[in-house]
């Protein structure tokens, strides 16, 4: 029979098919994870807003248009990240820096460049906050502790290869501007009252 976790299940006595033995998950059982980037403004940096679930890159970036660029939120740019190619630095306190934690000296070697992400404070999101050219992850933090802003302190710290990254750009403003009024997002514009209205006279003539 087959033996569940849950008892409403077991209480069924349905046959197992598969034995008690374990079955494996078969590749893309699950989609892959994807961070979501926004720019509001050209002037703004890139803010994490959120992840999305898709069985590739291109999907993934369609998913996050649709899911984080509507319902009022003004975009210039998107960008997605597959999670795994994200390096993640540990958490501090609110008044801890964690560039303070790394005082390993920068290598002089630059053969890649990264994308660095600061969390400020918690409760909000990781904004973009500059691109350091390094040999690996552990030093691309290193150098971002010299040369990017640290006018506060810094409680975590999300760093990308910037060959990970794919964003929108000049070319994909268009589709920003295919509906630039946004009238589909009032509700007010469907009229639907008028339509109401329209259609109950026809139905007394």
């Amino acid at each position: 029979m087959l033996e569940s976790l849950d008892p409403r299940v077991n209480r069924l006595h349905l046959p197992n098919e598969f034995g008690n033995a374990h079955v494996s998950k078969t590749m893309l059982d699950q989609f892959e994870t994807y961070e979501a980037f926004i720019q509001t403004k050209d002037t703004k940096p890139f803010e994490h807003v959120g992840i999305v679930h898709a069985p590739n890159e291109e999907m993934a970036f369609l998913f996050a248009k649709e899911q984080y660029s509507r319902r009022g939120m003004f975009c210039s740019a998107i960008g997605i990240i597959k999670t795994e190619n994200i390096k993640v630095t540990e958490y501090t306190d609110n008044q801890e820096n964690i560039y303070d934690r790394y005082n390993e000296e920068p290598s002089q070697s630059e053969t890649q460049s990264f994308e660095v992400f600061h969390l400020i404070k918690r409760g909000k999101q990781h904004k973009h906050a500059g691109t350091v050219l390094a040999k690996d992850y552990e030093d691309a933090i290193c150098k971002a502790k010299i040369e990017l802003d640290q006018s506060k302190p810094v409680l975590n710290v999300w760093v990308v290869r910037s060959e990970d990254i794919l964003a929108s750009d000049e070319e994909d403003q268009d589709m920003w501007n295919t509906l630039p009024e946004k009238k589909y997002r009032d509700a007010i514009d469907y009229k639907a009252a008028d339509k109401i209205k329209a259609y109950k006279e026809r139905q007394r003539s």
